[in-house]
């Protein structure tokens, strides 16, 4: 089956320098942060495609870039067929664009507090002309809330009750594709169990397509179709959710599911993550990870390793076996 997402070879750089007269004076070179480095999957259509990794890994820059918030400094996100930053036909691209919807991280800050709740849902369609009347009605009650909620303002409802809403604004332009950036995180776990099996529920009756961007185990264990494994911005690991849980080959994949909390373990000591994340600005030579792997050898501070397939698992380890 051919992908509805095709990322190739991303990287995106970012310019962290001090102003220019700081650099002369102090006599400081560029600074640039590699916040995603050559990573390249795919996502079929109506599945749901896990990125996880630590704080700083690069997932939210590679959704926001899916999502046109950011452009790539090398490589290329194909959507359809269509490349977002190649193709010249401007009416190609809006489409794919309209195609894509984001849901964020903090329903409290995602929401404008000076709209009314129709406003707000009905921004993506009337920003393009589009005739949004009842829509906003229609969606609410959708997502789990009620229509008569449509005149009131974000401050009046609860977090789970805003990210419903920023579901709702996101679904209303019809779109093939969310990215959903951590939209569970802010939530209290059960409240994030209803977002969660509504996302679902959704899903299987739009056909969506879902990038969903997380660091909670649990919940991409729930939702996602196939998970790919961040680190330091490079993709160390790929595989189908099950496969990946079983039987996980990377290192680092190994260490984040061994530090994670389990219903079935309690009384267990689990040895907290070794070392800190490298600096992006200087990462290390080599593998990114050898500086805190416990299997490392001298090849792994030498030569970076690229993603193989090992069954129908994709990693970047050299000793993967």
């Amino acid at each position: 089956m051919s992908a509805l997402i095709r990322v190739e070879d991303l990287t995106r750089v970012f310019d962290v320098s001090k102003p220019w007269l700081n650099r002369v004076l102090e006599r400081e070179p560029r600074a640039l942060l590699t916040a995603v480095s050559e990573v390249s999957f795919g996502i079929e259509e109506n599945s749901v495609y896990a990125l996880v990794g630590e704080s700083g890994s690069g997932k939210s820059t590679i959704g926001k870039i899916i999502a046109g918030l950011l452009s790539p400094s090398r490589g290329r996100v194909v959507v359809d067929g269509v490349d977002l930053d190649r193709e010249t036909d401007k009416a190609k691209i809006a489409a794919v664009r309209s195609d894509i919807q984001m849901i964020f991280q903090d329903p409290y800050a995602s929401l404008n507090p000076r709209w009314k709740v129709r406003t707000i849902i009905a921004e993506p369609v009337t920003v393009r002309g589009g005739d949004a009347t009842g829509l906003p009605e229609r969606l609410l009650e959708q997502v789990g809330l009620a229509a008569r909620d449509a005149d009131k303002y974000p401050h009046e409802f609860s977090g789970g009750q805003r990210q419903r809403i920023g579901i709702a604004r996101a679904l209303a332009s019809g779109p093939r594709i969310i990215v959903c950036d951590e939209p569970t995180s802010a939530l209290d776990v059960s409240v994030q169990s209803q977002v969660l099996n509504l996302m679902s529920d959704l899903r299987e009756e739009l056909g969506l397509t879902y990038l969903f961007i997380s660091h909670d185990l649990t919940v991409v264990q729930h939702m996602a179709d196939k998970i790919g494994v961040l680190y330091l911005g490079t993709l160390v690991e790929e595989a189908p959710r099950d496969r990946l849980f079983e039987d996980p080959k990377h290192p680092y994949t190994q260490m984040i599911f061994e530090a994670a909390p389990r219903m079935d373990a309690f009384g267990r000591e689990a040895e907290p993550p070794k070392g800190e994340i490298p600096d992006a600005i200087n990462p290390p030579p080599g593998c990114p990870f050898h500086p805190r792997c416990p299997i490392a050898v001298d090849r792994c501070s030498q030569e970076r390793p690229r993603l193989r397939e090992i069954g129908t698992t994709r990693v970047a380890c050299h000793l993967a076996e």
